[in-house]
This record gives C-alpha cells, structure tokens and sequence, in this order.
C-alpha cells in the first residue's frame, strides 16, 4: 500500500486538526447557544436562535468538521503506519468518532430539528410545550456529553495512552 511521506502527514494533520476545531468548537457554540433562550422575550428571536443552532449544526460547521474529522483519520488509517487497530488509543478513537457521529445523525439532529420547527409554529409558547422542552433537554445533556467527550478523545490523540494492541508502549 502506498503511504504518504513526512510533508504528506502534515498535510493531512492540518485538515484533521482543522476538522477538529470545526466539530468541537461548533459542538461547544451549540450548548452555549441554549443559554441564550433564557432571556427571550420574542417569538422570532426564540425561532432565530433555534434556526441558528441548526444552520451551525447541519450545514456551516459541525457535520462537516465531524465528516472531515472521518475521512482524515481513514486517510491516516490506509495511508501512514498508524494502521486502524494498532494501537489501544486509536481504537478509542474511532469508537467515540462513529459513535458520536451516528447519535448526533439519529438523535441530537432529530432532536433540534424538532425544537426549530415547534418554535417556529408555537414562537414563544414552545417554551411550555412538553415535546418542546423534552427535545432541548436531551439536546443539552446528550450534547454536553458529547461535547466532553470529543475534548477528552483530544486529549487521548495528544498523550496516547495505553499500550499498543502489540503490547508496546506509544
């Protein structure tokens, strides 16, 4: 298999970082973005902050960041020595990775799509509405732990822990 020289992996951890910051740091403007709902006093502010949060999530940072962040580590994978399986850390990795993508596409998504649209039809009233309320609450939960962690998983990829399935340490 072809692999990618020095300058080549600089590259590809440029876009790999670069995917990070995208994911992580959307992740972190999506929580902080609910505590601006507390001091809403309007139907289309509360409907812009949910369409906000949406519009940040689908298409302008999130999901392209977590997507990138799948395809630089399948890059690194097949193309450099770090292999899929080598090593403990790697494989920790990418559980968290297909893991979070695939319960933010079936839950967090669903979720604030939901609390866009019921605020959109109900504007300040989806402030008592059950379904409302129950989707921002698992949203902030789920996301927040979601979001910490992505950060530990950060810091997993920095200090590369534990020993290598080959029983070396890294």
């Amino acid at each position: 298999m072809i692999k990618l020289k020095a300058n080549g992996i600089k590259w590809l951890k440029g876009f790999h970082l670069i995917a990070v910051s995208c994911w992580v740091g959307g992740a972190v403007s999506l929580v902080l973005l609910y505590f601006l709902k507390d001091k809403v006093a309007d139907d289309g502010v509360l409907y812009g902050i949910n369409q906000s949060i949406h519009h940040v999530d689908m298409a302008v940072v999130v999901i392209p960041g977590a997507l990138g962040c799948l395809v630089t580590g399948l890059i690194y994978s097949v193309f450099s020595n770090w292999g899929f399986f080598k090593h403990n850390w790697l494989i920790f990795k990418w559980i968290v990775t297909i893991t979070a993508i695939l319960f933010g596409t079936f839950f967090l998504g669903p979720w604030e799509t939901n609390m866009m649209e019921i605020s959109g039809k109900l504007g300040m009233s989806s402030m008592s509405d059950d379904e409302y309320l129950y989707n921002e609450k698992m949203n902030l939960i789920f996301g927040t732990i979601q979001v910490l962690l992505l950060i530990v998983t950060i810091f997993i990829s920095i200090f590369k822990p534990w020993r290598s399935t080959k029983g070396k340490h890294i």
